[in-house]
């Protein structure tokens, strides 16, 4: 074994061990202090967590690989929201946190990740370019993406639901559980087994003969497991005392503290992806993380809360519907801009600066408002890429295939990281940069 691999999750064991002091012993911290140990548990376990899902990839290949990746970086976050709606079954006080860890996450990883590994990528093949070329301005994608895009339209509909009814019920969440369930079959049907290359931690855990390799893969989801789980309660409950003892809106910390806590490993490996000129691959993982959370983790809060004594449906107040709605139409944005199979450095830019624009708009009306500014913009993107909209829609039910992929500087994708042919029509280019 690597002594970079032993440093690495050594580091995070040591970052760890506080919070599991803690629990083991139940003694009593401020509130504060109680949310530095057990959040940083939560991240150190969630790059250990990352690393094994990502050194995982080496026994299971292909698409699904991709899934199951996006779906265990992402289960910290999903012990820290169901919690929450767990808990609001009982106690109603918990229900105005039921969705916010859920809607932070959604608006951070499309308005941050997205655009992260967009310009990171875009940054690396302009330094890879001879003196004197022009920098590249767009992110290629593989037509395989065009089923995820997809999916994620699907989805995006379905969620109007939720802001137009004032609620989750229960079978809606099935549903979405289900199209969760049909989406990682789909993955299986896919010829493209193909395997991406490994980064930072995952790299040396590769390296390991099979069986010392697998042992290290189990050895890490279970450890990682068992800190989340143990510091879930903990760190959503001193969330919410930390707010109020600091005059902090408890709302605040629970929609984004949390989500910058659980999903920072996953922006990291993305971003190695990205700077070792595998924007593509970064891209797909944070696709298929949207999906996950725009489908398992939004079917399974009014189950939670129905398994905590909650009614059958998952009731939202006022805040928590305009939440909804600001994150169903970001996200409707998102799949218009994907469409097209490319990711222009524009996009990136609009993206982040209306992302952080909520942060400035904090009122209700305002907010409404920032929801229809990205509708707008999404419908305008829709009618420029019309026609990438029926091949979208119909791989769905068609099988991706790696020999899809159009890769010829011919075409009017062009390269990863190339302008588009010169033939191409000037004013559906400028659009797109949108």
């Amino acid at each position: 074994m690597s002594a970079f691999l032993v440093r690495a999750v050594g580091v995070c064991v040591a970052v760890a061990t506080p919070a599991i002091v803690l629990r083991v012993s139940g003694a009593a911290v401020p509130a504060p202090v109680s949310l530095l140990a057990f959040g940083a548990a939560v991240v150190a376990a969630s790059f250990v967590l990352a690393w094994a899902a990502d050194a995982a990839r080496k026994d299971i290949s292909g698409p699904l690989a991709v899934a199951l990746l996006a779906l265990v970086a992402v289960l910290p976050e999903y012990a820290v929201d169901l919690f929450y709606a767990f808990r609001s079954g009982s106690d109603p006080a918990y229900l105005p946190f039921a969705a916010a860890n859920m809607n932070g996450s959604n608006r951070l990883l499309l308005g941050l990740g997205w655009p992260l590994v967009v310009l990171l990528a875009l940054w690396v093949a302009r330094r890879r370019r001879d003196p004197g070329q022009r920098g590249p301005r767009f992110l290629s994608l593989p037509s395989a993406t065009r089923r995820d895009i997809a999916v994620l339209a699907v989805l995006t509909v379905t969620a109007l639901l939720i802001p137009l009814t004032g609620s989750i019920p229960l079978w809606l969440g099935l549903v979405l559980i289900g199209a969760f369930l049909v989406y990682l079959w789909s993955t299986t049907r896919s010829d493209d087994d193909s395997e991406e290359p490994f980064v930072s931690v995952a790299a040396h855990i590769v390296a390991l003969p099979r069986l010392a390799r697998r042992l290290t893969v189990a050895a890490m989801f279970l450890g990682a497991a068992a800190v989340i789980l143990a510091s879930a309660e903990p760190f959503a409950e001193s969330l919410i005392a930390s707010g109020t003892s600091l005059g902090v809106d408890p709302y605040f910390l629970v929609q984004w503290l949390a989500p910058l806590a659980s999903e920072s490993p996953e922006f990291i490996v993305a971003a190695l992806f990205a700077l070792r000129g595998q924007g593509a691959i970064a891209i797909a993982t944070l696709i298929a993380s949207k999906i996950n959370q725009w489908s398992l983790l939004i079917g399974s809060l009014p189950i939670a809360h129905l398994l905590g004594g909650g009614e059958w449906q998952l009731a939202l107040d006022t805040r928590q519907v305009e939440e909804f709605t600001l994150t169903a139409s970001q996200t409707m944005l998102g799949v218009a801009i994907l469409l097209s199979l490319r990711f222009h450095r524009a996009s990136a830019i609009a993206l982040a600066a209306l992302f952080a624009l909520q942060f400035v708009i904090t009122g209700t009306h305002g907010r409404y408002v920032l929801a229809a500014a990205h509708t707008a913009v999404a419908l305008a993107v829709f009618i420029v890429h019309r026609r990438h909209i029926l091949p979208t829609l119909t791989a769905l039910w068609r099988p991706p295939s790696s020999t899809d992929d159009v890769d010829d500087p011919r075409s009017p994708r062009g390269r990863e990281g190339e302008p588009p042919n010169e033939t191409w029509n000037n004013h559906t280019y400028a659009a797109q940069h949108l």
